[in-house]
């Protein structure tokens, strides 16, 4: 039997035309999304989303592409925008009664709350993005040897059918090697989790190319218009961040303060997957930011 986070409702809910998403649902009072990254799902919360749902109403969904959520094919390229998912986020939280909510992602699942924060501004009361940069900046500081840090950016970025085909190929080989190089802690994906993730990825190998090629074409082009036109994330904003900038020379907290005026920067020393490997540190971050 598939894991789930404990004590909490499990629900199928129509954000779009046709697209359902799965969603993890618990606690009560003011209501939190907690978006995962790759290469996971919601299960990635659990730790977090059990200790939040004493107080808060706690929702995460699997996003579209991943886990149990449908996964659209993509002929011209929007469907896995992130202000398509991030619409998906938005569409969620309302049908489940909550027109204003504060957003955690992590990874992917922080970009796409990067993005929600920026459409929906009326919407996001509290914003958290975990290790990323948003996609604008992230491409920028990608130069030189360092970048092959990054290989899987530019893999899946290339135009339809080869990516698929060579992660398809191996797809528990390609998952499982970022489960693996990015977790200081082993123990903090156990076995049933991490056979959770493969099984989920195995089976949504088009859709995370899709995702990840969006954030090479119209995810920038989304994130330069708003660059241009000086928009930023009026909300609090909390970011949490290996010191990724110390390897590949930029500076993490000037960049997302561009972005972000009431923000709050943290490095912490964990490895990427931090929600499991920290989950009191990012438990206490998100509070901290509730609280603001």
């Amino acid at each position: 039997m598939a894991p789930t986070i404990p004590g909490f409702d499990y629900q199928r809910i129509q954000v779009a035309d046709g697209i359902a998403l799965n969603a993890a649902v618990g606690g009560w009072g003011s209501p939190i999304v907690l978006l995962h990254g790759f290469p996971q799902t919601h299960l990635m919360w659990r730790h977090v989303a059990t200790d939040l749902a004493a107080d808060h109403t706690v929702i995460c969904p699997d996003l579209r592409g991943y886990g149990a959520s449908d996964k659209p094919a993509d002929p011209d390229g929007t469907a896995y925008a992130k202000r398509t998912m991030a619409a998906d986020v938005v569409a969620l939280a309302r049908a489940l009664g909550h027109e204003r909510f504060a957003l955690a992602g992590h990874d992917r699942g922080a970009l796409v709350a990067f993005r929600a924060g920026l459409d929906h501004p009326d919407t996001i009361t509290h914003l958290a993005c975990l290790d990323v940069l948003p996609t604008l900046d992230m491409w920028r500081v990608m130069r030189g040897t360092s970048a092959a840090i990054g290989f899987h950016l530019y893999l899946m970025a290339q135009p339809p059918q080869l990516p698929e085909q060579m992660i398809a190929a191996a797809p528990d080989a390609f998952f499982g090697h970022f489960l693996d190089v990015w977790t200081r802690n082993p123990e903090a994906i156990p076995a049933d989790i991490r056979v959770a993730y493969l099984d989920a990825c195995r089976d949504a190998v088009p859709s995370i190319v899709a995702d990840y090629r969006a954030s090479a074409h119209i995810d920038v082009d989304h994130d330069r218009a708003d660059r241009d036109a000086g928009h930023q994330l009026d909300m609090p904003v909390t970011v949490l961040q290996q010191d990724w900038g110390a390897f590949l020379g930029f500076d993490a907290r000037a960049l997302w303060s561009a972005w972000a005026p009431e923000l709050a920067h943290t490095t912490v020393d964990c490895g990427h997957f931090m929600a499991e490997e920290a989950p009191e540190l990012i438990t206490a971050e998100l509070r901290r930011l509730l609280a603001r």
